[in-house]
């Protein structure tokens, strides 16, 4: 079957497991599935659109009771919906950062974070992480402290992981987010790894900005993602165009500068409004998630020569290996090379391994259920012991 003579039908997640880091927190629901065929068109949510003709006033789909409840899931007090979560951090950077200014970022911090701040002429100064791979309170208080006697001025903004991409670690937010403010840096949380997926409160953290990616995390269509904030921020960040035409003296309402006026306009934003209802009910079987990972990840770690180079024990379902002195040895000499593993586990039906990587490698068990978690377990220890790689009881 095809969708178009150029197009295949994509069936990954319906005849495989998936454990894409990137992949599994995005699987659409059967509700937005429908949603995504009823409102394909471009422009489909904006039948009912009326004055004064912005996205979120919208009540017919209920786009503006949607924005309402996305602020209040985040614990935060206004919501906007974005396209993906670097226009997040674009819109916060592009209303606090100018040229010249330092930034902080982490030595985590995803490239899109650098490139929102790079888009505006800021500097990037990063937190170094520590040796278990934690960004902690302390660094970022030293950081500060050294950025500002650099250039005679604190920070214009700081970027916190509260997930990061790389090893899947949680951080100390709630602690740097206190050291900023002291300061009067305002923070903000990246929340691509963690909004959707587990429970996430930005006034409990102490944060003034949260940013979730719903193609990544909320298991909605790309690009999609949520930008929330305080009270006491909402103002400067969404703040309403004051231009005017030099020659037909047009004005432009109340549109948002950041926003561009609108963000999602079709299938992006009632995909992700249709899985909400189960976004928000999942978030609560978070400790769910976290146990049937550590079922891969100790079945992982049984296997003579690999190590977890994540944080243990396992707080989330993203997870960092090293299989150099494992499975990279049987590459060493494997007719298939690197690709005998993720060969060996697509036969498996597993996929989302990056294809040839065998030395260091990421996967995320989120969604899977216990006997799916204990099957991939399983999967990992028979190659190994199908390619004499000795296994612990």
């Amino acid at each position: 079957m095809k969708c178009t003579p150029d197009i295949d039908l994509r069936d990954l997640e319906e005849m495989n497991i998936n454990i894409d880091p990137i992949q599994v927190g995005g699987r659409l629901t059967a509700d937005a599935m429908k949603a995504v065929i009823a409102y394909g068109d471009g422009y489909s949510v904006c039948d009912n659109c009326r004055k004064p003709f912005r996205l979120d006033y919208i009540e017919k789909p209920p786009i503006a009771t949607f924005h309402d409840d996305l602020a209040a899931f985040v614990g935060m007090d206004e919501a906007r919906v974005v396209p993906g979560a670097r226009r997040g951090f674009q819109a916060v950077t592009g209303t606090y950062v100018q040229k010249g200014d330092p930034v902080i970022l982490t030595a985590l911090s995803h490239y899109t974070e650098f490139v929102a701040v790079e888009n505006v002429g800021g500097i990037p100064q990063e937190i170094p992480k520590d040796n278990q791979n934690i960004i902690r309170a302390d660094a970022a208080a030293e950081r500060i402290e050294e950025v500002s006697r650099t250039f005679g001025r604190a920070p214009a903004l700081l970027f916190v992981e509260h997930v990061d991409y790389q090893f899947g670690n949680l951080h100390e937010v709630r602690e740097i987010a206190r050291v900023a403010h002291q300061y009067d840096v305002p923070v903000l949380l990246n929340g691509a790894y963690t909004v959707g997926t587990m429970p996430v409160d930005g006034k409990g953290l102490g944060v003034d900005f949260v940013v979730g990616s719903g193609h990544k995390s909320m298991a909605a269509p790309a690009p999609s993602g949520v930008l929330a904030t305080t009270a006491e921020r909402a103002g400067e960040v969404f703040r309403t165009t004051q231009v005017k035409g030099d020659i037909t003296g047009r004005t432009f309402g109340i549109k948002e500068v950041e926003m561009m006026g609108c963000t999602l306009m079709g299938v992006t934003l009632m995909g992700m409004m249709a899985s909400f209802p189960h976004v928000r009910e999942r978030v609560n079987r978070w400790d769910e998630e976290v146990a049937n990972g550590r079922i891969v990840v100790d079945a992982l770690r049984s296997i003579e020569g690999t190590v977890v180079k994540s944080e243990m024990p396992r707080r989330h379902t993203l997870t960092r290996v090293d299989t150099s002195a494992s499975f990279d040895r049987i590459a060493e000499t494997h007719k298939k090379r690197g690709f005998f593993l993720s060969s060996a586990l697509n036969k498996k039906g597993i996929v989302g391994v990056i294809p040839g990587a065998t030395k260091v490698w990421k996967f995320n068990t989120y969604g899977l259920s216990r006997a799916q978690a204990e099957y991939v377990a399983a999967a990992y220890l028979g190659i190994a012991e199908e390619n004499g790689i000795s296994v612990s009881s």
